[in-house]
């Protein structure tokens, strides 16, 4: 499973944007130097970040981001004390990051979900759906569970009692119409579109294929649902830094009015604000 969520955040990272050490957030017990340096990814966190910059400034914190290709670098350096904050990662892998590592990082405040999106290929809606129809879905545990639990609540497919977040397809316990689930590499999904029915897509790469969540998705997940609920995207820090005022300050920018507008209207779907 630890190798899985690997997997996962090596495919669907491109970086991660870190922020270093401002003082009094940190572990030296200085006084606030009225710096904030956040780790994340480029793409949607720090773009999301830079939108929050302004904010940070009234309130009187300079914002420093920094961008990493990888997903390790941005939590061992937070657990260093190099950054005061990251935000690129979800619950489960944070889990799977500190019982591997035992550090001790924890969420400031969770900022928003990339939602999966039921996307048109051959067919082009989910009634018009044939007997044996192929349906294309990402083939690591994670993403191919949130699949089939959208798949579920479009009454597509049932899935086995107790199947969740692991479920694969050897899980579905009734399948009406014998779709035909194609298990493929969630990157080369979108790619795959003209060769498929329809496909599940992650927001991420349906944002980069220039797919529109919410013109062009069939069927999209739920905030409020358990995908939604468990892979919620969060600023990390160091346990006992939760509420320091500089934290304090940048969770609040990021969840600002100014930064959810800058969210729906920049990423149409694809990243949907949790707050």
């Amino acid at each position: 499973m630890r190798k899985v969520w690997k997997k996962i955040f090596a495919a669907a990272l491109t970086g991660v944007i870190a922020v270093t050490g401002f003082a009094g957030c940190g572990n030296s017990g200085e006084k606030d130097s009225g710096k904030i340096v956040v780790g994340a990814s480029p793409s949607p966190h720090g773009e999301i970040l830079r939108a929050a910059k302004d904010i940070l400034k009234e309130k009187g914190y300079e914002l420093e981001i920094k961008e990493y290709s990888d997903y390790i670098q941005p939590n061992t350096a937070l657990e260093a004390g190099d950054l005061d904050a990251n935000y690129f990662q979800h619950k489960p892998y944070l889990d799977d990051f500190n019982e591997e590592n035992g550090t001790d990082l924890v969420s400031a405040g969770v900022i928003h979900y990339e939602p999966f999106g039921i996307f048109p290929g051959k067919t082009k809606s989910l009634k018009d759906l044939k007997e044996g129809a192929t349906v294309a879905v990402p083939n690591d545990t994670t993403n191919e569970a949130r699949a089939l639990l959208l798949l579920e609540a479009q009454g597509l497919i049932r899935l086995k009692d107790g199947a969740s977040l692991t479920a694969t397809k050897k899980d579905i316990a009734e399948n009406k119409k014998n779709l035909n689930i194609q298990e493929l590499e969630a990157a080369q999904i979108p790619r795959s579109l003209q060769d498929v029915d329809i496909a599940v897509i992650n927001g991420n790469y349906a944002l980069e294929a220039g797919l529109e969540v919410d013109k062009d998705a069939l069927a999209v997940e739920d905030a409020k649902s358990l995908g939604a609920k468990t892979y919620g995207n969060f600023v990390a820090v160091r346990k006992g830094d939760e509420g320091s005022p500089a934290v304090k300050a940048l969770i609040e920018a990021l969840k600002s009015d100014e930064v959810k507008e800058y969210i729906e209207k920049e990423y149409k779907g694809a990243v949907v604000p949790l707050f």
